[in-house]
């Protein structure tokens, strides 16, 4: 079996808050049973920890390669988990931060449901087993499909991010909705003009790191599936409770970057655009559960700010012990102000978190 590289989310260098967020998360469900070397056809697929569902009892949905499976031996190739596929079940290719945050949101829908996910290593499986979320390693084999599908692996470190994303997409059974998180960054303008759904995009050809967005997200929808162009991610683990049990505990986003690095070599005026990971997270779903086909929709906060504006409003907060000094750069590109008003109006969404100024708590 060819096995292909996805990366997932690595720790951004920490800069410590000092000032306490309130978080209004539910408390870490219940830690499952570590997994010892039994036979992979006997380790059900986990649904909700809490849910007594009589699915969990029925006969083999998926025939996976045991390898991937937490606690199976190289002689069990082949063999198959108990539980078979519901109408309400999600894959997550790449169950990062976002795909974990997903994975809670999507749960409190559907309790009862299998919420499966595909990693590239068995690095971060026992966190997942203990959330809830049945991990495989890339190149499984299905004998069924999903109904819900989301891809939120990114390209970094995949040789063929396309393929990846096509191989995604052959999970996906057609019923449900397959979505692709990208970037805005494919979005052609980098003259701090406006921006929406439907503009224009860079030319393939042109950037490397755009092109390879363009085919995955083609890939998406000629198969039918829907994408979601994320502004910059950012979150904080530092006070907020989530129930993700995710090794890297450090808060994230580019404000962090900056803090850590004090003096940054590009320009202050440079407009970008952000959305917690929480909200993207809930758009994702939202998204998902509307089951269109072949649509892009933008994920953003709708107030765009300058690099400077950014770390003005971290510094103003107080809630960093680290202190940023300046921007120096002055003849790298500018960007762009991103407004998502078509997608909020269709998909019926608005973010808890409606800039990154009241995120801080600063007005």
């Amino acid at each position: 079996m060819v096995t292909t590289t996805v990366a997932f989310l690595a720790p951004t260098p920490t800069a410590r808050l000092v000032k306490p967020f309130q978080s209004n998360l539910s408390p870490p469900p219940p830690v499952l049973a570590k997994s010892s070397n039994r036979s992979i056809s006997s380790i059900s697929l986990h649904r909700n920890p809490k849910s007594s569902s009589k699915r969990a009892s029925m006969s083999a949905g998926l025939q996976v390669n045991a390898s991937s499976a937490v606690g199976a031996t190289d002689e069990e190739v082949g063999a198959s988990s108990t539980g078979l596929i519901g109408a309400n079940d999600l894959l997550i290719v790449g169950p990062g931060v976002l795909g974990r945050l997903v994975a809670e949101k999507w749960r409190e829908d559907h309790p009862e449901c299998l919420i499966a996910g595909q990693t590239f290593s068995t690095d971060h499986h026992g966190e997942l087993v203990k959330i809830g979320i049945k991990p495989f390693l890339k190149g499984f084999k299905a004998t069924q499909k999903f109904p819900y599908v989301i891809f939120c692996a990114p390209p970094s470190r995949s040789p063929d991010y396309p393929g990846d994303v096509r191989e995604a997409a052959s999970q996906w059974d057609g019923k449900g909705s397959f979505l692709f998180t990208s970037s805005s960054a494919p979005y052609d303008c980098s003259d701090n003009g406006s921006c929406d759904e439907d503009s224009p995009v860079v030319p393939l050809g042109r950037s490397p790191r755009t092109d390879v967005l363009l085919k995955a997200e083609k890939v998406v929808l000629d198969s039918g599936g829907c994408v979601v162009r994320l502004a910059g991610l950012y979150i904080s683990f530092t006070h907020f409770q989530y129930n993700l049990n995710w090794s890297y505990q450090a808060d994230r986003g580019a404000h962090v970057y900056w803090l850590h690095k004090g003096i940054v070599e590009t320009r202050p005026d440079h407009i970008l655009n952000l959305i917690h990971y929480e909200d993207a997270a809930s758009l994702s779903v939202a998204i998902l559960k509307k089951k269109l086909r072949g649509r892009i929709f933008l994920g953003c906060d709708n107030h765009p700010l300058s690099r400077q504006e950014v770390m003005d409003l971290v510094d103003r907060s107080g809630k960093f012990d680290r202190k940023f000094e300046r921007f120096t750069g002055t003849n790298d590109p500018l960007g762009k102000k991103l407004n998502n008003s078509k997608t909020r109006e269709e998909i019926g969404w608005e973010p808890k978190y409606p800039s990154f100024s009241e995120f801080l708590g600063v007005s």
